[in-house]
């Protein structure tokens, strides 16, 4: 029973009495719903059955199971088939003589040859066979009576009774008799059990080989540890990737494709074999099945890497150990051994580990350098280990622009000369003016060599890391010219393509470290200009390219198959200064991750290698300057600094006062302050001393002079 809604409404007319008007308003019950037709919850059930997991299972098991006796029946057959046939033979024959073994090729062929012979004398015995046998059995036979016969007689002498002379016959007779018997007992049960015996004989050779599809298999046997990598499991990927001629020529050629492969050779942590690609078929449509390849070879597609080498129409796979790639490697060389030092020139910086398990070292002698790729994989790191190993090698002088700003490379004060540290658009435009005092410097360089082309310079290192923001920063000068962009007019972009077109000759060299290329944040003109190029993990194939090249990326570098997150520290390098194999124009490299505190420690052993470096901190502009306190501050606590040091660090310090000065500019200053350089093992320096004891005897002299 229902319950009625009953509304009551008020009427809003006068009247002469008041008078109560109610309306009964009756709310219908809801219809109820319409019942589920039987078949549609029939064919829910049937669903729910179907795709439950023990379903799943028992069907999977089900057809492996019957997959094994039909697997077994074919290997059966093929190792009858080989058994009674040269076919075994010819296929070695061809092998070998694939490989270019042509004396392995000779054996094998007359191998074959002593089985045919063998094969056709046992064919004619059988043509005289039954005669011989029957031959054979008349004569065993009469044998046997007489022998039975002549045994009756003795025994019928011995017993004196005659009749035992056909008693061992008889014997004979009745015992051929029982098995007569026997076999006809047993014959029947026979037939009938002999299918299954057959049956279950397949069906163990085809269990034992695992002759079932990998769908079909139990899942400890399809687990992800991957199987060990043999050449018909490399063959049967090749000929399972989709590709119509690589199959066709597979399935014609004797070997099943066994002529393709090299030595499958013991690389680090995976195997290394090259693939010899058939006529008409291309080395890039393997390398875009790189997924499909790893899963036929049960590996996921990180740990199966695919590259060009010198020898035409080939592929070289690397192929990891299952799970390998996500154990880490051991730490670096400059944290474990306290007396690693460095050579710019003929020395190579501990990098990390190449796939294959050597030890990746880089040569950064006159190499422009750049590293990109996404946020927070490891490029700072990357960059930063380069730094503190070259950092041991006190005759390398650097110039660092930090525009992150967090600390990554606050170890380098003390090292550095110049370390610009943070975020903002002023701190861009530090940076800026610092590449264009490197550059500059590079122009100075380029003249003495021109007066002297026997003079050496210290190498110096312009490291801008997040040059991203560089060439994104929307500020510009009081001329109205960008610090930011990739034009004629764009200060930063202009002051590095001059670097990379020059610097190399006079040991002013550029490091750069970016974020996710575009056109736009790192320009075709500055990437190109890098000696040495590297990524990590990125987003698309054409970001890639824009990372390494066109080339690299065609012969097999993919930096955007990298895993984000979980491949840190992992890069695709692209440079003539580090070894790889002959033919490749890309190696993948697992990096040494060097954490703060054992930078500080490596940074204090290449501080404690220099003479007290003076960091400047910023680079200051538009001041009035005090040109003996200047020189003070840039000396820093050097007990002697050169004074070609000196003109350098005050054009550092402020372009605008300092930048045109040359040694008769500074010889001025420091003797009006008394102050006299002098030459020591050739080249002119002055006494930190002597320049403090100049600024205090012109401050007692300025005091003195105030007072009176």
């Amino acid at each position: 029973m229902s319950e009625k809604v009953v509304h009551l409404h008020k009427s809003t007319e006068p009247a002469a009495e008041p008078v109560i008007v109610t309306t009964l308003t009756v709310v219908p019950e809801p219809a109820p719903a319409a019942p589920v037709p039987l078949w549609i919850r029939s064919g829910r059930a049937v669903k729910t059955v179907v795709t439950h997991e023990t379903t799943k299972t028992t069907a999977r098991a089900v057809a492996r199971h019957t997959l094994y006796v039909a697997g077994g029946a074919r290997i059966a057959a093929k190792r009858t088939w080989d058994g009674r046939t040269a076919s075994r033979y010819e296929r070695m024959f061809r092998a070998a003589e694939a490989a270019g073994n042509h004396e392995m090729a000779s054996e094998w062929e007359e191998r074959g040859q002593h089985f045919r012979e063998a094969r056709h004398r046992r064919r004619m015995d059988l043509l005289h066979s039954p005669v011989d046998a029957a031959k054979g059995v008349a004569v065993g036979a009469g044998m046997g009576i007489g022998s039975l016969i002549a045994l009756g007689v003795v025994m019928a002498v011995a017993t004196k009774d005659v009749t035992h002379v056909v008693t061992p016959l008889m014997a004979t007779v009745e015992f051929i008799n029982l098995l007569i018997s026997i076999v006809q007992v047993v014959w029947g049960p026979a037939l009938a059990i002999g299918p299954f015996l057959a049956l279950l004989a397949l069906w163990a050779v085809g269990s034992k080989q695992q002759a079932a599809p990998a769908w079909a298999l139990p899942d400890n046997v399809r687990s992800s540890e991957g199987e060990p990598i043999t050449p018909s499991i490399v063959v049967k990927a090749m000929r399972d990737l989709g590709v119509p001629a690589l199959r066709n020529a597979i399935k014609e050629m004797g070997d099943a494709g066994a002529s393709m492969l090299g030595p499958i050779r013991i690389a680090g942590c995976g195997v290394e074999v090259d693939v010899s690609l058939p006529s008409g078929v291309a080395t890039n449509e393997v390398q875009g099945k790189r997924r499909k390849l790893a899963e036929n070879l049960t590996r996921h597609e990180h740990e199966v890497f695919i590259t060009i080498p010198e020898a035409a129409r080939t592929v070289r796979l690397w192929i990891a150990d299952s799970g390998a790639l996500d154990e880490p490697i051991g730490p670096s060389p400059l944290v474990t051994d306290t007396t690693v030092t460095a050579n710019y020139k003929t020395g190579k910086a501990p990098w990390g580990q190449d796939l294959r398990g050597d030890a990746a070292e880089l040569s950064l002698y006159q190499r422009h350098l750049l590293i990109t790729g996404r946020s927070n994989q490891g490029k700072t790191a990357a960059l930063r280990s380069l730094a503190l190993w070259l950092a041991l090698d006190p005759s390398v002088q650097f110039w660092i622009a930090d525009l992150k700003g967090v600390g990554d490379w606050s170890m380098f004060n003390g090292i550095a000369d110049v370390l610009i540290e943070g975020p903002s658009d002023g701190h861009v435009i530090q940076a800026t003016e610092m590449v264009e005092d490197a550059e500059r410097e590079m122009n100075r360089r380029i003249q003495e060599r021109l007066a002297d082309p026997h003079v050496k310079f210290p190498p110096l290192i312009v490291n801008v890391d997040e040059a991203q923001k560089a060439f994104m920063c929307p500020s510009v000068d009081e001329q109205r010219r960008p610090y930011g962009g990739s034009k004629a007019t764009s200060r930063y972009f202009m002051a590095v393509r001059s670097i990379h077109n020059q610097g190399r000759a006079v040991d002013v060299l550029m490091w750069q470290g970016t974020q996710d290329p575009t056109d736009q944040n790192l320009p075709k003109m500055v990437r190109e200009g890098a000696h040495t190029r590297a990524s990590l993990v990125l987003g698309s194939e054409s970001q890639a390219k824009m990372a390494l090249g066109d080339k690299a990326v065609e012969d097999g570098a993919a930096p955007h198959m990298l895993r984000q997150g979980l491949d840190k520290g992992t890069l695709v390098v692209a440079s003539d200064g580090i070894d790889m194999p002959t033919g490749q124009s890309s190696i993948t490299v697992r990096t040494h991750f060097i954490d703060d505190e054992p930078a500080m420690e490596i940074a204090d052993r290449a501080r404690a290698l220099r003479d007290g470096v003076t960091t400047l901190h910023a680079v200051e502009r538009g001041e009035d300057r005090d040109p003996l306190a200047d020189i003070f501050t840039v000396v820093g606590d050097a007990e002697r600094s050169h004074t070609q040091d000196i003109l350098k660090r005050l054009g550092i310090f402020d372009e605008d006062a300092y930048g045109d000065w040359s040694f008769i500019d500074l010889k001025r200053v420091l003797e009006s302050a008394g102050v006299e350089p002098y030459k020591s093992h050739g080249r002119m320096v002055v006494r930190r001393d002597d320049v403090a004891r100049a600024l205090a005897d012109r401050d007692t002299d300025g005091s003195a002079s105030a007072s009176q």
